[in-house]
C-alpha cells in the first residue's frame, strides 16, 4: 500500500487509501475506513463504526466515535469533537449508537462540537466553536452555541450573507442546490 503512518501511531485497521498520511500519537480502531489522499493531524482517535472518504483533513486532538461518516473533501478543524450517545451513562451503552454525517465539501471550524444524529449539509462552513444541535442545510454558514444560520456559502468557498449576496454586492441564487452568480 501506498500510506504513510508514523511509527508513533497506532493504527488497526488495514483500511486505508492511497497517499493517505497518519501522523503521530493517532489511535485509529480496527474496523475504521479512510479514503484516499487523506492527511489525520497527530492525537487524533478514530472508533471501529467510521468511514473516512477521500481528500479529508483532520486537525489534532479531534475524537470520531463510532457512527460517524465523513465524505469526499471534508476539514475537521483543531479539536472538534463527535458525539455519538445523547443519553451517555458509564458502562451502560445503546443497542446503536446515532449516525452523524458530515457531507462532501464541509468544513468544521475549531473547537467545535457537533451532537450525535445530525447530517452537515455538502459545502457548509461550522464556524469555530459552535455546538451543531440541528441539521445543517447544504451550502449555509452557522457559527454559535447553540448554532443558527449566519449566512450562505457558494462551493467554491464565496461566503454570502443572507440575502445571498457577496461582500461586493453580487447577488447569487440556487439552481437546484447550487448557488450560482447572478449576471
Amino acid at each position: 500500500m501506498n500510506y504513510k503512518i508514523h511509527n508513533l501511531a497506532d493504527v488497526q485497521t488495514e483500511h486505508i487509501g492511497e497517499e493517505t498520511t497518519i501522523w503521530q500519537f493517532c489511535v485509529i480502531l480496527k474496523n475504521a475506513q479512510i479514503g484516499n489522499n487523506c492527511n489525520i493531524n497527530c492525537n487524533v482517535f478514530i472508533e471501529n463504526d467510521v468511514v473516512i472518504g477521500n481528500n479529508v483533513t483532520i486537525k489534532p486532538g479531534v475524537q470520531i466515535w463510532d457512527g460517524v461518516i465523513l465524505e469526499d473533501n471534508v476539514f475537521v478543524g483543531p479539536n472538534v469533537t463527535f458525539t455519538n450517545d445523547l443519553v451517555p451513562r458509564s458502562k451502560q451503552y445503546p443497542v446503536e449508537f446515532k449516525k452523524t454525517r458530515v457531507n462532501k465539501g464541509a468544513s468544521i471550524g475549531a473547537n467545535s462540537t457537533i451532537v450525535a444524529g445530525n447530517t452537515i449539509g455538502a459545502n457548509s462552513l461550522i464556524g469555530a466553536g459552535s455546538v451543531v444541535t440541528k441539521n445543517i442545510p447544504a451550502n449555509t454558514v452557522w457559527y454559535g452555541n447553540p448554532a443558527i444560520q449566519k449566512g450562505y456559502i457558494t462551493a467554491d468557498g464565496t461566503l454570502l450573507n443572507n440575502d445571498l449576496k457577496d461582500s461586493f454586492g453580487n447577488e447569487y441564487f440556487f439552481d437546484d442546490t447550487v448557488l450560482i452568480k447572478k449576471l
